[in-house]
């Protein structure tokens, strides 16, 4: 996405990703161009009100740089968020004072403009319907592969987050296909989960226990070098990616089985070794097909880092009266 500023008119929103690690803040006009962006690190461990602050700061940065100013900003952040109240309900020990604070208050406070806060995976989803591999569906699902697995889900033109907002927690269903399955633990503390097979941690995870010495020099969270050992022809390597792709498929056609869903993005940094995991969906796909006959659609994201950030931005347009997707 390019950061320049387009000559596209004042009717700009803001998109926010909070993530781990880094913040980004893009300017979105009324056809869904980016005409600028900002980041910076997330200070996860500081407080809640620290990241939303950053998030206020850098939005601040670019109206005094563009001069812009947003008509509505929507944020996408890790956890289980209450869309209704804004506020963060649960989250992971990687983010302190972040369960419970209240990031719709803050915004109010500081910005004083319509503002919306979505869950990272379902505004992943929503920008992906807005501007990359899902547009024009009004039904379909998808799947983030990062540190840990992250779904969402929308059907009939909107997001289903569920009674207690925890709807497409994909990651956490159950794996049969994978030999030794019940014993590949998940962050959540059970095992036997997609995530415990198909995220970048586990995956490395798993390399390593098959590897034993010849994974001494991996360096640890390297996913590109992983990748790159599977595609020179490290056997070991190559399966775990396949096998993260047999998953993959698993969940495909449980959807389909369950919301009679025939569309699947997969995103997520693990999605960069497209070619290694694609191949193990496939194999599931040709040999689980689902009951009703129908051809399931699995594709990659098409937005990469940027998609969080895009689908808070449809989001917030959505909060001044115009369609969230496109």
């Amino acid at each position: 996405m390019s950061a320049a500023v387009a000559a596209s008119g004042e009717n700009v929103v803001a998109g926010v990703d909070i993530g781990g690690t880094s913040t980004l803040v893009v300017f979105v006009d009324e056809h869904g161009h980016v005409v600028a962006e900002r980041g910076g690190a997330t200070p996860a461990l500081v407080s809640g009100e620290a990241m939303v602050q950053l998030a206020v700061d850098l939005i601040a940065e670019l109206s005094a740089e563009t001069g812009l100013s947003p008509v509505s900003v929507g944020i996408g952040a890790a956890g289980v968020v209450d869309p209704q109240t804004r506020r963060i309900v649960a989250a992971s020990a990687s983010f302190a004072g972040w369960a419970g604070y209240s990031v719709g208050a803050h915004l109010d406070r500081e910005l004083g403009i319509p503002n919306s806060l979505v869950n990272d995976v379902n505004a992943f989803l929503l920008g992906e319907l807005s501007f990359g591999a899902a547009r024009g569906l009004t039904n379909v699902a998808g799947i983030t592969l990062g540190t840990g697995v992250g779904g969402a889900i929308y059907l009939d033109g909107a997001l289903w987050e569920g009674p207690e907002g925890a709807a497409g927690e994909l990651g956490h269903s159950p794996s049969y296909v994978v030999p030794g399955h019940g014993e590949e633990p998940c962050t959540c503390g059970q095992s036997a989960h997609l995530e415990s097979i198909a995220s970048g941690r586990s995956i490395e995870r798993r390399y390593r226990a098959r590897a034993g010495q010849s994974a001494t020099d991996l360096p640890v969270g390297d996913g590109a070098a992983l990748a790159a050992r599977a595609r020179a022809g490290d056997g070991a390597a190559a399966n775990v990616f396949a096998e993260a792709g047999l998953m993959i498929g698993q969940a495909a056609v449980t959807l389909a089985a369950t919301l009679d869903l025939g569309h699947l993005v997969v995103g997520g940094g693990v999605s960069g070794a497209w070619d290694l995991i694609e191949p193990g969906i496939r194999t599931y796909l040709a040999e689980h097909p689902p009951v009703s006959g129908r051809t399931l659609v699995i594709s990659r994201a098409e937005l990469g880092s940027h998609a969080v950030a895009l689908g808070a931005a449809s989001s917030a347009r959505a909060l001044v009266g115009e369609p969230v997707a496109g």
